[in-house]
């Protein structure tokens, strides 16, 4: 008979008392750090993408098909979830998740540090990532969006490769992916712990079928091949970003300068180690480079993006943190709490014009449309038509999938031409089938405008009259016979 080695009693109920003292003061930390998120109906297009996505699956929508977007299924798919249960009029429940998925978060970077380097360490590392972790603008750390919850499924991945779970670190990689693709850069440092580790055949073996079964699982619960066109293989031209170079360095300044000043109590700790001491991270070194590598994946910089670079960059300082005196940490923390003052500051008192343009549109749909109206609304704020109650006329949520603008592009790359292969027959054959009865264009000077999109420009010019403007957008109401 195997017998289970035995523990302490001492050392179960000093394990037991660590998480119990410990959870709940994380718990607090988490929901301090997302206060502001919950100011706001809502903070980016994507929490308004999803929302609307959510209601379009449930009313009989299938992703791929019927409800596209370049992102994989699991985020939609927790929407759509949270909304059949607290309904889709608020994101407030999501906003509950996006807290227990920093939480989530936060426990296993302490468990990481706890087992790599003692008691202080964890409590360390926890507290230092949920400071740190709203350190962008707020319209990118404090939405309930994609990076939020790839964060959770990174660090499990990490936590379960460090105790030589491969099967479920490789899950743990797929949810990541699941969640975004860029979550799969987490899969180089689970192989650097998988080699270092001397890991047998088997173990790789593990690790792979825990990785490719959930995304099998996906691809088939939706449609094979639209998941694969549209979370691989449908976006090479959203990749470029050809004649839009100083825009696109400008932003990817400003949000590394953001994230720098939001992590200033780690950093120090960090450079110093790098000169008088070897902290035995490799895998942490590895994790900030993989994780740097998916920021810089399609050469857009957004600020979300940079919120994969926070767990390895909490764990590293606490490495470097061990090395140093121990007054260091406490610097180190309140540097980072001082930090994390300002940025929720920030999040609180920011005005959020364009989420009052968006409302403003909302406004002129409701009233000028009955609630069974299809609308189209040629932009790239699909949160109107959540705000609005309204159908889309459309799978295509936003003039971007359309016309490959996204984020402010000002390139030559944007137009019909630069669309996402094959979507305007099914634009064309979607408004002729049921025409909406309202069009708005959002583009309000932008390169996607009417006037450089010939069909858009047709489509209105046969079917649709000027019917006046709302916040420089411009309506057409359909033309008596239209």
């Amino acid at each position: 008979m195997l017998l289970a080695p035995l523990v302490p009693a001492r050392s179960v109920v000093a394990g037991k008392g660590y998480w119990t003292r410990l959870l709940p003061l994380l718990a607090a930390l988490a929901c301090v750090t997302r206060v502001p998120s919950f100011l706001r109906p809502l903070w980016n297009p994507d929490e308004g993408y999803l929302a609307v996505q959510a209601r379009m699956l449930a009313g009989g929508g299938q992703l791929y098909e019927t409800v596209v977007d370049r992102k994989p299924p699991l985020l939609p798919w927790l929407y759509e979830g949270t909304f059949a249960v607290f309904g889709s009029g608020s994101l407030t429940p999501v906003r509950v998740l996006a807290v227990l998925a920093q939480l989530a978060t936060a426990a296993l970077l302490a468990s990481v540090a706890r087992r790599r380097w003692g008691d202080r360490a964890g409590r360390t590392a926890g507290a230092l990532y949920l400071l740190v972790s709203v350190g962008l603008n707020p319209e990118d750390a404090q939405a309930a969006t994609f990076e939020v919850f790839i964060l959770p499924c990174t660090a499990a991945a990490m936590w379960c490769a460090d105790r030589r779970r491969f099967a479920a670190a490789g899950a743990a990689v797929a949810c990541a992916f699941l969640t975004k693709q860029t979550g799969g850069a987490v899969l180089l440092p689970v192989l650097y712990l998988l080699n270092r580790y001397g890991g047998p055949r088997t173990g790789l073996l593990r690790l792979a079928a825990g990785a490719a079964l959930p995304v099998l699982g996906a691809a088939l619960a939706t449609d094979p091949a639209g998941f694969a066109f549209w979370t691989v293989t449908g976006s090479g031209a959203y990749a470029s970003f050809t004649g839009s170079e100083l825009h696109v360095l400008a932003r990817a300044l400003t949000n590394t300068a953001i994230l720098g000043a939001a992590a200033a109590g780690l950093l120090p700790p960090i450079a110093r180690t790098l000169r008088i001491a070897r902290t035995g991270a490799a895998d942490l070194w590895l994790w900030l480079a993989a994780s740097a590598a998916a920021v810089t994946l399609g050469f857009h910089f957004f600020g979300h993006y940079f919120l994969q670079l926070t767990p390895p960059l909490a764990l590293l300082a606490t490495a470097a943190l061990q090395v140093l005196p121990r007054e260091r940490t406490s610097a180190a923390v309140l540097a980072s709490a001082c930090a994390c003052t300002l940025f929720l500051t920030w999040g609180v008192l920011a005005p959020r014009p364009e989420l009052a343009h968006a409302q403003r549109l909302a406004l002129t749909l409701d009233r000028r449309t009955a609630p069974g109206d299809r609308v189209l609304v040629w932009g790239m704020h699909p949160e109107t038509y959540w705000l609005a109650d309204r159908t889309p006329a459309t799978r295509y949520l936003t003039a971007g999938l359309l016309t490959n603008f996204s984020g402010g592009r000002d390139g030559p790359q944007v137009g019909e031409k630069y669309a996402v292969a094959g979507t305007w027959p099914v634009f064309r054959a979607e408004l002729a089938d049921r025409a909406p009865a309202l069009v708005i264009d959002d583009s309000r000077g932008k390169p996607y405008g009417p006037d450089r999109v010939p069909s858009l420009r047709r489509l209105l010019a046969a079917g649709y009259e000027h019917a006046g403007e709302v916040d420089g957008a411009v309506l057409y109401v359909r033309a008596p016979g239209g």
